[in-house]
């Protein structure tokens, strides 16, 4: 196999870092495939190399195994890439088995050049790159099969791994990979049409359902090696202290402790954030009883202690203030003009909030002094390849990294400074030759962050004598999780002191609303904090939309007919999950049972929109949903089943939102909230009883999907439930309807 060129490019938006990485793959073709300008995006580079000899393997036996660049947990990536190259290479689906690539240059993302899992990307990107690996493979099977035969190359076809010629000939790929893989890459290959795809469009079931199903899925906290010790820290209780005094005489007396140590925490630019003391141990219950029996003075001093109460008054202030400007649009003195009895005035509040994924945070690595290796369940490859190399004293390429499946991450295993990694690395160091694990507790993910930020919003509109709104100025203020963190992120998402992503789902809004007015603030406080499924969405599309939906009802009009009325004639997408809501809602919105509302909401994140209704009533004071029927334009869908299943999934996601214990609190830098006892992520119960997932045609390039349900829940319920109490619901989460 030929040697990964690993030059960095120079760096843009579009191509944020290199980080060299040694590739890692199968043995069918060596050679790589440049993507033409345009095959993903119309801006998109066309420098990047793929090899198919890194995503695909041609087993003897018949078996193909496709490499998956992205993480799998729990979004379907380890079956809908694997598909589109299958698809296009003509594989045998039965003989298809995925496996997530390990950290190389070969796997970073074709756009963003870092190999990582994040806002949706994964499709959007790696759709027209899978297809060409597999078009190029099959295209060097067919040419060795006809070169065997004499005949030409076009009077051959492939089909369930088979080459076969005009006279009755055929070959399986197994029979003609060796072959094939010392043949020259093709100048060009055909892609087929979309009327010829087996599997791209199907319904087809994941490739890891049984797997984790019978229990047999080995995630990253399964990870078990010789010898080796599970590792956990003790942390200051407040952002950034260190160890001032530690006794650990009656820690190190349990049998099974190996080793107790200071190692430095970080966080952010500077990769510095307080210490903490390591406990190494045989097993975990060992490391966890004697971290209970440490004793250790912290040094707090110097350090501002956030209290949620005191950040919440001062986010007030900042509100009625105008911040750095996100967008401006006409005549921003217009709301003045307009009579105080025509105007809305609303102030929002959205807490911060925890990931809490499933499977807790953890990172295994060996290391020798020289080499090291290890396996994590990362969002972010090429990110904590680098910082565990940096930590250990050695170049990225002398780090193995392994891809673990991730039980969940919801953007959690995604932070920029791969504080968890640095710890597990630094533990590593220390003890040379034994592979240790670092887990972090669920309490110590709950109480020690990273959050959703903590946002106020205060938004004035002023409604014209059409019932439409005509001038609308918002204020945002809440922690960007970018600033201070320094180049490349804070250069290529920061622009005039705003955080992009903490805008989006306000200042991009597709309604036409001739004088509007969106500016930010991004205070610092001494929390952690980072992206949360669907980012700024989350909380902009709650205000967003409920204050559609309050015009709509002050207008007495419609709410998806308003809706549609705010739209300019080109926005396609919008107005074709609107028009779909409401074909596929009509029969039970219009048919409700007594004390039953409707609610709906839209938003697009990521060129993907999505509109929703629900059926909403009150039981014990909670909302109870009964039912939520999506409408979602995303371009051409993969695979169906996927869309369902994440779209339920995301939907459920999102009311941790609403839950009455689902805000993570402070109060003089503690964190209150420490596991599911009290931060309560939504239960069966809270999910809407039914769902129903509807996707508009479309032949265009697909489009996000995993974090794009998250945001119209929230304000989907908000709005059934003021048709139900008369209440605007301005505060989440709702502890009393």
């Amino acid at each position: 196999m030929r040697e990964i060129d690993s030059q960095s490019p120079a760096f843009n938006r579009r191509r944020f870092l290199q980080i060299t990485a040694a590739a890692a793959g199968g043995v069918l073709v060596s050679l790589y495939l440049h993507l033409p300008a345009g095959a993903q995006t119309d801006n998109q580079t066309a420098s990047t190399a793929f090899p198919p000899d890194a995503f695909v393997n041609v087993r003897p036996n018949g078996q193909i195994v496709i490499q998956v660049n992205r993480l799998e947990f729990g979004q379907g990536v380890s079956t809908s890439l694997p598909m589109i190259l299958a698809d296009e290479m003509d594989a045998d689906w039965s003989q298809v088995v995925s496996e997530l690539a390990p950290a190389a240059d070969a796997y970073k993302d074709p756009l963003y050049q870092l190999q990582m899992t994040g806002g949706s990307i994964s499709l959007p990107h790696s759709f027209q790159q899978y297809r060409k690996l597999g078009a190029t493979v099959r295209a060097m099977l067919v040419a060795t099969a006809s070169e065997r035969w004499g005949v030409r190359p076009e009077h051959c076809r492939a089909a369930n791994s088979v080459v076969y010629g005009p006279l009755n000939q055929s070959a399986r790929y197994a029979e003609l990979a060796t072959d094939a893989a010392q043949r020259p890459r093709p100048d060009k290959v055909r892609l087929k049409n979309p009327s010829e795809f087996r599997l791209i469009g199907k319904r087809v079931r994941r490739l890891d359902s049984r797997l984790k199903c019978n229990g047999s899925q080995r995630f990253g906290i399964d990870m078990d090696l010789p010898g080796m010790m599970t590792a956990l820290v003790a942390r200051p209780p407040i952002f950034g202290g260190h160890v001032k005094t530690i006794d650990d005489k009656n820690a190190r007396s349990i049998p099974g402790v190996v080793d107790i140590f200071e190692i430095p925490l970080v966080r952010g630019k500077n990769w510095s954030s307080g210490s903490g003391i390591a406990i190494v141990a045989d097993r975990f219950w060992t490391a966890k009883q004697a971290r209970d029996r440490l004793n250790v003075e912290w040094d707090l001093s110097g350090i501002e202690h956030p209290d949620s109460s005191m950040l919440l008054g001062r986010y007030k202030e900042l509100a009625s203030t105008v911040g750095n400007v996100a967008v401006s649009r006409g005549d921003q003195s217009a709301i003045e003009r307009i009579p105080v009895a025509e105007r809305i005035v609303a102030e929002y509040e959205f807490p911060y909030l925890a990931h809490a994924p499933m499977e807790p945070l953890n990172t295994t690595i060996r290391f020798d002094g020289n080499r090291a290796e290890a396996w994590v369940p990362s969002q972010f490859q090429t990110m904590d390849q680098s910082a565990i190399a940096e930590v250990l004293g050695v170049k990225p390429d002398q780090v193995t990294f392994h891809t673990e499946y991730a039980g969940g991450g919801f953007g959690r295993r995604i932070t920029l400074d791969s504080h968890v990694q640095r710890e597990a690395a630094a533990i590593a160091k220390r003890m040379q030759g034994i592979p240790v694990k670092l887990i972090w507790t669920r309490e110590d993910d709950v109480e020690g962050g990273y959050y959703r930020p903590m946002f106020v919003h205060r938004v004035e509109v002023g409604v014209g004598p059409d019932a439409m709104p005509a001038a609308w100025k918002h204020v945002i203020v809440g922690q960007s999780w970018i600033i201070k963190t320094g180049p490349p992120w804070e250069t290529a998402l920061v622009k005039d002191g705003v955080d992009s992503l903490a805008i989006e789902g306000a200042a991009d809004t597709p309604y036409f609303i001739p004088n509007f007015h969106v500016s930010v603030h991004h205070p610092e406080v001494n929390v952690p904090v980072s992206q949360w499924r669907s980012v700024g969405c989350t909380h902009n599309c709650f205000v967003m939309e409920t204050l559609i939906d309050e015009l709509a009802t002050r207008a007495k009009i419609d709410p998806i007919d308003y809706r549609l009325r705010l739209l300019p004639q080109n926005a396609n997408k919008r107005r074709g999950t609107l028009t779909l809501l409401r074909q596929e809602s009509t029969s039970w919105r219009h048919d409700l049972a007594r004390n039953h509302a409707v609610g709906i909401a839209a938003n697009e994140y990521h060129e993907t929109d999505v509109a929703c209704a629900v059926d909403v009533s009150i039981e014990n004071n909670r909302p109870r949903i009964h039912r939520a029927t999506v409408a979602v334009h995303m371009g051409l869908v993969v695979n169906p089943l996927t869309v369902e299943s994440q779209f339920q999934g995301g939907l459920v996601f999102g009311l941790t939102q609403l839950m009455a214990k689902g805000a993570i609190t402070l109060k003089d830098g503690l964190v209150q909230q420490q596991n599911f006892h009290n931060f309560v992520p939504p239960y069966m119960s809270d999910a809407p009883v039914a769902i129903d997932v509807h996707i508009v045609p479309s032949s265009e390039a697909p489009t996000a999907c995993g974090e794009c349900p998250v945001p119209v829940i929230c304000p989907a319920v908000a709005n059934a439930l003021f048709k139900l109490t008369g209440k605007r619901y301005r505060t989440l989460p709702l502890t009393a309807l």
